[in-house]
């Protein structure tokens, strides 16, 4: 049996970022380390989002970077400077190069393709049984996640945040490369909560998603025809080539995810919650969570410690609890903080940075009644 002081299954953002956290910490430099995931990470299957100010930790691998963003609704449209903020994108196949070469490169992190079966923990040790292979680890951390870690419960909803992109380049130039398209919601809503993205790369090439809130997936043939209708209709264009496609879900839920953690095996990113509820942002989020899971290792500490509720946990659960109960006016939220703030105003409630007085106002900028329904149903 291969033994290992940590073990971390799945190497997306979440498993990476720990693995080479550990890396730069040398308490870790005599642990040995094991990084687990099926695929070998060598293919661009998605792209990270964020907002930032100035420079950060992922500036070497920044794809492209926009300063204006564009917002849209059935009586609102914003075109505006984010200024001191940067809306940011990193393609998924950089990240996976930058770290996990940095991973490979190291002398005690080995990396291994394999798909995980089986978990097995004792006092001592939790046993990883994959496909090729059996492994123990003192400390498991395990970002797989399953949508069934959290709808087996009724008291936190649980939506989704589905969406499929296009990469398309066209023969002419049809994009604003200094504009991000955050929202649009011109497009019909059809009884849930649906926004066209668009992340333009060039004048000519660019990234369109068609995402939605809801609980259900669609057929595979609406998004792809939302997108097409979307291109010809915004874009006055029927010819283009599409050069790659991309598709996900992201859960939207107040669920506490400590739930699953043992003593010894402990969920990350997604799978640990890390996603902000209201948002499905999730890269900033694992990357703040990183330092702090790190110190409770450390420490020596229950990894159960790591908690995730606050006020804006509250925040977003009421946002999710009115999204639930009526999906279809989603729309309207988000058209009335766009319409009554600035976006600076809306990334730094995202960010989770804003003083009680700021929440204020951002909670003022919302519809009343159907969040004051959804605080009295709560309470009562």
């Amino acid at each position: 049996m291969n033994e290992y002081d940590y073990i971390i299954i799945g190497a997306g953002a979440s498993g990476l970022l720990l693995a080479d956290a550990m890396l730069n910490d040398s308490f870790f430099d005599q642990k040995k380390i094991l990084l687990l995931d099926k695929n070998a990470k060598d293919t661009n299957d998605r792209t990270w989002c964020f907002w930032e100010e100035g420079n950060g930790q992922f500036e070497t691998i920044i794809h492209k970077k926009w300063n204006s963003i564009h917002f849209q609704g059935e009586d609102v449209l914003k075109r505006t400077d984010i200024s001191p903020y940067s809306y940011k994108m990193i393609r998924s196949i950089d990240f996976y190069n930058h770290y996990l070469g940095r991973v490979k490169a190291s002398a005690n992190i080995t990396f291994v393709q394999d798909t995980l079966i089986d978990l097995k923990e004792s006092e001592t040790v939790v046993t990883v049984q994959t496909t090729n292979n059996t492994y123990s680890g003192k400390y498991v951390f395990n970002s797989l996640f399953d949508y069934k870690m959290a709808t087996g419960q009724n008291k936190y909803p649980v939506l989704q945040q589905h969406f499929v992109g296009w990469v398309i380049k066209t023969d002419k130039p049809i994009f604003n490369s200094n504009e991000v398209t955050y929202m649009d919601f011109s497009i019909p809503q059809e009884g849930s909560t649906r926004f066209m993205y668009v992340l333009p790369y060039s004048n000519d090439t660019a990234l369109i998603e068609y995402t939605l809130f809801s609980e259900k997936l669609l057929k595979r043939a609406e998004y792809d025809e939302a997108i097409k209708n979307y291109i010809a209709k915004r874009f006055n264009c029927d010819t283009y080539e599409i050069i790659e496609k991309e598709a996900g879900s992201i859960p939207m839920t107040a669920y506490d995810f400590r739930e699953h953690h043992t003593n010894r095996i402990r969920y990350i990113g997604t799978a640990g919650g890390w996603a902000k509820p209201s948002t499905g942002y999730t890269l900033m989020s694992t990357a703040k969570k990183i330092p702090q899971l790190l110190e409770l290792i450390k420490q020596g500490k229950p990894l159960k410690k790591l908690k995730l509720k606050g006020k804006f946990w509250f925040y977003d659960m009421l946002f999710l609890d009115v999204l639930h109960h009526d999906n279809e006016n989603g729309h309207s939220i988000f058209e009335s903080i766009f319409k009554s703030l600035k976006p600076q105003m809306v990334f730094k409630f995202l960010d989770e940075n804003t003083s009680l007085k700021e929440d204020i106002i951002y909670i003022n900028s919302c519809p009343k009644i159907p969040f004051i329904k959804a605080l009295f149903r709560r309470l009562f």
